[in-house]
């Protein structure tokens, strides 16, 4: 019998482009010492003060089921985070609990797109973006952005991109895969896109807390925006979370309700456990965001450090995130290529630029998330291997 085509056509052409990352996993569990900087997953794991609130509120018995938009406890909190980090009034109906910020996206696309209609998404692009847009059965349109403009979006490729079938266009600042920190003229130019061709704008913020040069700003703070604008947020990226899965979408209030009743038939909510240990976290502060992001920030200086000198890599203006987007072109490799290579001569595990799309052919993705010591090691030989070549 036949599996949907919506299931079995997900990844498009059939790369998931995560092949490097399987390969250096299996390395490792054949016994060989690989240092892995492929995905956003913090070596320092959650909180101990987050886990215990998680283990008091499940033996205190919230094991069962808990409302499906999310505790109202929960609801209030992230709304009034939002609030008071960008301006905009928001309450309890503007948010959804979600299981992790790709539950969010799922739902978000569910909300604006009809099967048939097109989405569109900034190219380089986080690997799961086409297929999430696929997966509600409309097309994903990528936009393709350019290195020499630092990945920009840019009003002309918006619009070059456009056809009467989009409904939708998704953007992530601070970026990943670049590191790129959208600027404020670029999110005007993308909110003034929006609102001339009465787009809904989906909005992945999940590391608003990773900002390392310039501001973020989100493009529901900018007028005339609020009403067409969809964010997703977590607390995997901003508080260690990221096994806990517990995400949330804010939005408009009619689009809320009808995502409350899409989480009926399909999630059914986040257990209350990690709900009130996501509260905890929330209401611990900037200090204790800062301290979760302060080891990614120090590793990015010590790459900016070891990259003085040499003019075999380019490093990509890295304002946010726990990533570096890395132009090894001057090698004359593929970013699969030099990926490829890296890990069989050196063990060192990054993400060819190709695994995010067209637009960062010849790149690659280092993640900052190996201890400081081991990363300052694998970034030199790196930028060793590099220069060899």
């Amino acid at each position: 019998m036949d599996l949907s085509k919506r299931i079995t056509g997900l990844t498009g052409d059939g790369d998931d482009g995560w092949g490097i990352f399987i390969k250096a996993r299996r390395m490792k569990a054949a016994g060989k010492p690989v240092l892995e900087l492929t995905i956003g997953e913090h070596d320092d794991r959650t909180e101990q003060i987050i886990l215990d609130k998680m283990h008091a509120s499940a033996s205190g018995g919230h094991t069962g089921y808990a409302m499906v938009p999310g505790t109202d406890a929960l609801r209030e909190t992230v709304a009034k985070r939002i609030e008071e980090r960008t301006g905009v009034p928001t309450s309890i109906d503007n948010i959804l609990i979600t299981p992790g910020g790709q539950s969010a996206l799922f739902a978000a696309h569910s909300a604006v797109c009809d099967p048939g209609d097109a989405a569109m998404y900034i190219d380089p692009y986080y690997a799961t973006y086409p297929g999430t847009i696929r997966g509600v059965g409309a097309l994903p349109v990528p936009v393709q952005t350019r290195s020499s403009l630092d990945f920009q979006p840019q009003v002309d490729d918006l619009e070059a991109g456009l056809t009467p079938q989009v409904k939708s266009l998704m953007i992530n600042s601070p970026n990943n895969p670049t590191g790129v920190v959208y600027s404020r003229e670029t999110l005007e130019n993308i909110a003034g896109f929006a609102k001339k061709h009465d787009l809904w704008l989906i909005s992945d913020e999940v590391y608003d807390t990773q900002i390392w040069e310039g501001e973020h700003i989100s493009p529901r703070a900018l007028p005339d925006m609020k009403d067409r604008t969809l964010v997703i947020g977590s607390m995997s990226k901003s508080h260690a979370m990221t096994g806990s899965r517990c995400g949330w979408i804010c939005a408009p209030e009619g689009v809320i309700a009808n995502l409350i009743t899409l989480a009926t038939h399909t999630t059914y909510g986040v257990a209350g456990f990690i709900q009130d240990a996501a509260k905890f976290a929330l209401e611990q502060g900037v200090d204790f965001e800062e301290k979760i992001a302060a080891p990614f920030r120090r590793r990015r200086e010590i790459a900016k450090r070891l990259m003085k000198g040499q003019n075999a890599v380019k490093l990509i203006p890295a304002g946010g995130a726990m990533y570096l987007m890395l132009d090894i072109r001057a090698t004359g490799l593929s970013g699969e290529d030099f990926a490829e290579g890296l890990l069989d001569q050196e063990l060192i595990a990054v993400m060819p630029g190709e695994s995010f799309g067209a637009a960062s052919a010849g790149h690659i993705r280092v993640a900052m998330t190996i201890p400081d010591d081991q990363f300052e090691d694998a970034f030199a030989r790196l930028l060793k291997y590099a220069a060899e070549k």
